[in-house]
Order: structure tokens, then sequence, then C-alpha cells
């Protein structure tokens, strides 16, 4: 496993990231078709062992059964000084109005419960998950600001937004003296390029660390597609269900066949590599069900494109709405 910096900072990050979202108890109330705690510990074994040391979760996924899987989890396998979690908080986590949102009583409350859920002190990154219309930026800020001076959150970091938005709340933080946004986590994959129109430009000159979700666009890219109009169980809950598989997209995935054929490999691990060539990608999410999926993803690590390759693949893509936000 390679290791590369975490934007401008000093930490250390592995190229991939487990996203753990996948895990939870199957029925639950924001991702039913997660797998249950006893199938999740072969994915975390495997990640350590392979040397991911860079974790993703959040107190949405399943009100915090995720959290609680990954702490555990990562109490078995791993030493906290050896690994790099990241939570996020914003989106909801239960019933009532405040369980939800950037309000400095829900950052407050939320990062305490899940420290607790993940039997830690701090998490060494904290996303806001979207964006709160209802709560002015710098009461937000200076609540991240808070729960980052007390020493329960490293480094403050933000997910899908309008890149002007992002340099705002970064020129706020700066000028209050805050620590700024030290990650973006946005949509990205090579059916979805729009944010290389301003996010990934402004990242790169800010050094700001880039860790893409869905870097296979929600399975489509590795083929793992229903019929054009139908749905998957997933996609009929997930936040970004739906997003993938008009006839653009599988345009783009037949070049992605196309290049797999000529490599010998499989089209989600051009896909992988594809974000991994990107020099602005500090590590791509990597969400699986199956631990042959996840296996799929480290060996997109070793697959190295051609120049040639990498224009024929892009070459299929055409500009699109703007999603994920």
């Amino acid at each position: 496993m390679e290791y590369t910096q975490l934007g401008h900072t000093g930490l250390s990050v592995s190229r991939l990231c487990l996203g753990c979202m996948s895990f939870g108890t199957p029925g639950g109330p924001t991702h039913p078709w997660v797998i249950p705690e006893a199938d999740s510990e072969p994915f975390f074994k495997l990640a350590v062992e392979q040397g991911i040391n860079f974790f993703d979760t959040a107190d949405h996924y399943n009100f915090g059964e995720s959290e609680e899987i990954t702490g555990r989890m990562l109490k078995k396998y791993a030493r906290r000084d050896e690994i790099v979690l990241a939570t996020k908080v914003g989106l909801i986590t239960g019933h009532g109005p405040n369980k939800k949102g950037l309000s400095r009583k829900h950052i407050l409350e939320g990062v305490d419960a899940s420290l607790k859920r993940l039997q830690m002190d701090h998490v060494d990154l904290l996303y806001v998950h979207r964006l709160d219309p209802n709560t002015p930026y710098e009461e937000t800020l200076e609540a991240l600001d808070t729960v980052v001076r007390a020493g329960k959150v490293i480094y403050p970091a933000a997910s899908s937004m309008w890149a002007w938005q992002f340099a705002k709340l970064r020129e706020l933080q700066i000028a209050a003296g805050f620590v700024p946004f030290a990650a973006m986590q946005n949509l990205y994959n090579l059916a979805y390029r729009e944010e290389e129109r301003e996010m990934m430009p402004y990242c790169q000159s800010e050094g700001v660390a880039v860790v893409p979700w869905s870097p296979i666009a929600r399975g489509f890219l590795a083929g793992n597609k229903p019929q054009q109009g139908e749905g998957t169980n997933r996609a009929k809950t997930d936040l970004a269900g739906g997003l993938f598989g008009n006839k653009q997209d599988y345009a783009v995935l037949e070049r992605v066949k196309k290049i797999a054929s000529e490599c010998g490999v499989s089209p989600a691990q051009v896909a992988y590599a594809w974000v991994l060539s990107k020099d602005h990608v500090t590590a791509p999410i990597v969400g699986s069900t199956k631990i042959s999926q996840l296996q799929e993803a480290l060996d997109a690590t070793q697959v190295t494109l051609t120049a040639n390759q990498i224009k024929r693949l892009e070459s299929a893509y055409k500009p699109r709405l703007v999603m994920g936000h």
C-alpha cells in the first residue's frame, strides 16, 4: 500500500480509504441494505493487513450503528495511533427537530455521541456531511473550532457543496484564526467529472485533500447495473440513489469495459485506477458489501493506465448537471 499526505497537513494516509457505510443492522432506518457486524469483520481485517490506515464513517449511517461497528472492529484489529478515522455530522441522526443540522448544539452534542459510539477520545477528521441552510456559517465554523480546540477533532473537513461555498467557508475560518477545512469529500468518478471545473483546481491550489466518494459510481462502473430505467434495492434508499444509469453513463461504461479487456483487469479496477491517476486525488473511498469487492479495489492500486487509455476513457464524457450536494 502506498501512502500520501492529507493535503498540506503532516498526516499520512493510505491511497485507499475504507468506507464503513455498508456496516450495520440490515433493515435499519437509513441504509437497510447493509451487512451485519459479524459479516463486516473480514473487511476490517483485510484492510488493516493490506495497509489501509484510513477509515470513513458517519453518525447518520443507520443512526450511529456504523460508528459502533467501526469502533469495535478498529479496536480489535488496529492501534489507535496507527489509523486515521473520519466521521461526519450534519445529516439526520434520529427523531426530533435538533437531531440534524450544523447548529452549535448539534455539532457539540453530535461529536460527543460519535466519540462514545466509536469508543475513542478523538477523531482525526470531522466532515460537515452537507451544508445546513438554517444555520449561519459563522455559528457552524465556531462550533467546529470549539471541538478542534478541545482535542476531540484533529482536522475539520467538508463534503459535497459548491466551490464558492467551500472557498467562502475556508476564508471565514482563516480570517477568524480557526483551523481551516483540510479535506473535501466530493462525488467524483469517470461518469461524473463536474468537480474538475472549480472544486478540484481550488483544492489543489489551496492544499486541500480530495477524498472522493463513489469513485466507481455506486457500482455502476463495475458493471453492477440494472437494466436502464430500473433500480437496485440500495438505490431506492441511498442518498445518491438513481444518479447513474442514463445513456451517457452507459457510453462511459462501455469505454471502461473495453479498456479493462485490454488490460486484463475488471471494469471496477479501471475506474479506481483512473481516479487514483489524478494528482488532485488523495484517496478514494471504497465501499463494499462483498470481500471480493474490497480485494478488487486493493488490486486496482497496482493498475497503471497509459496516457492514451486515460484520454480514451475521458473522451466518452459529456457535461452534465451538478449532483450530490
